[in-house]
């Protein structure tokens, strides 16, 4: 005889899909279009961007991969006006953040439309001023929030961590050391260059990843961020590859005369070292770095997480496919193998399913759950301003060659030297 089960609501009854709308219409966007097509109960309905031929073309991209029948917005307003739309997804650059969800508040709280969450792409603001009045806006209107930190799902990342902790960590003892890293050969799109409008180079538009995936390692499952409190941070910031004359030209010519690293750079390359204390009472260590002066076969994201007798380590261009091509084998320029692919020749890695590898699927099915009551959050708005802070300080760090107590005085008015156009590497 069966025991009776207790069944939650959407157990047995049919759930809604959620009905997604991306305010932005650019490579993130249409990595999560993709991961969506491994998410259940939701579909992608609506695209908004300044842009409305790329609008047009990511939502024929929904369409093309099912994942919904998507269509183009003139205004965010209308957007969150659609009962179609149910939630968010902020993927728009980051000088436009605060103006985008300005609007999506407005169109809320003058009861235009309701939403059932708002999740946001890193890093939630260019600086800790702007990150708190995301937040706050938000709140202010309270609808759920998401941060979406894609390599925290990533599947190599959630395996290792939790065989780490269940069979190494459970034996011998917490970890002590987490690195990780994420390294290409630089942007896409020319306002990622741009310091003023990027809010800084490197450090703030990757760091974000690295900073939270080493704090994410070393605290155990189960237990919040703040059971490992950073305490101290150090950071270093350097322009490698992009202001040498001849790459600086280069740069200019691919991004157009905006982007001049001849006079306002932004930094290519940039390392932390965060020291937390935990709950129960050690020291234990984060070490991240990040480039766009990187030059491989493309995109490496890699970690590490050591402890007294155990280790795990992580690097997407260990892929288990590699392809070779001879030097007669030519064809154009693509990312078909890897993204940020360098190259066509020789021996090449191939990541299969990159918005499963890099947790895009994860996360959007995650996150979906999360709006439709049926999860808790893993990340929130508030752990968005937590890692604009950890990067505000790293800048701050740079600036002053020291390693700074966490959080140091003065940091909600702290703006990089880089996002002022006033940094001389």
């Amino acid at each position: 005889m069966l025991a009776s089960a207790t069944h939650t609501p959407w157990s047995h009854m049919p759930t809604a899909p959620l009905g997604i709308g991306f305010i932005g219409s650019g490579f993130n966007t249409r990595f999560h279009i993709q991961g969506f097509q491994a998410v259940r109960d939701a579909e992608v309905r609506g695209i908004w961007s300044p842009n409305r031929k790329n609008a047009a073309s990511a939502a024929e991209l929904a369409r093309k991969l099912d994942v919904g029948e998507a269509k183009g917005y003139a205004t965010i307003t209308d957007m969150v006006a659609d009962p179609a739309i149910d939630a968010i997804w902020l993927c728009g650059p980051n000088h436009a953040r605060i103006e985008n969800v300005e609007e999506i508040v407005r169109a809320v709280e003058s009861g235009k439309g309701t939403l059932k969450g708002i999740a946001s792409e890193k890093p939630l603001a260019r600086n800790v001023a702007e990150a708190k009045k995301v937040a706050d806006l938000v709140r202010r209107i309270g609808v759920p929030t998401g941060y979406l930190e894609n390599q925290l799902f990533s599947p190599q990342v959630e395996t290792g961590k939790a065989l780490i902790w269940a069979r190494g960590a459970s034996n011998t003892g917490r970890p002590y050391l987490a690195r990780a890293a994420e390294e290409h050969s630089g942007p896409h799109g020319p306002w990622f260059w741009r310091g003023d409008l990027q809010g800084g180079g490197v450090l703030n538009d990757m760091m974000c990843h690295s900073a939270l995936v080493v704090r994410h390692l070393l605290t155990k499952p189960g237990d919040s961020y703040d059971t490992v409190r950073p305490v101290r941070i150090t950071g270093h910031i350097a322009s490698l590859k992009w202001t040498r004359p001849h790459y600086a030209k280069l740069l200019s010519k691919t991004m157009g005369k905006d982007v001049d690293y001849t006079k306002a750079p932004s930094e290519d390359f940039a390392s932390v070292m965060i020291e937390f204390e935990t709950n129960d009472g050690y020291t234990v260590l984060g070490e991240a770095t990040t480039s766009w002066s990187f030059v491989g076969a493309g995109l490496r994201l890699s970690a590490e997480l050591l402890g007294p007798e155990y280790s795990m380590s992580w690097n997407t261009l260990d892929s288990g496919l590699k392809l070779f091509f001879s030097r007669e084998v030519t064809g154009k320029q693509g990312e078909d193998l890897v993204e940020k692919q360098n190259a066509e020749q020789g021996v090449m890695p191939v990541v299969a399913g990159e918005a499963m590898a890099y947790g895009y699927e994860a996360e959007d099915r995650h996150f979906v759950r999360v709006f439709q009551g049926k999860e808790a959050p893993k990340l929130t708005f508030d752990d968005g301003v937590e890692v604009v802070k950890m990067l505000m300080t790293a800048y701050q760090s740079a600036e002053t060659g020291k390693t700074l107590e966490f959080p140091p005085k003065g940091l909600d008015k702290f703006v990089p030297k880089v996002a002022k156009g006033e940094w001389k590497p």
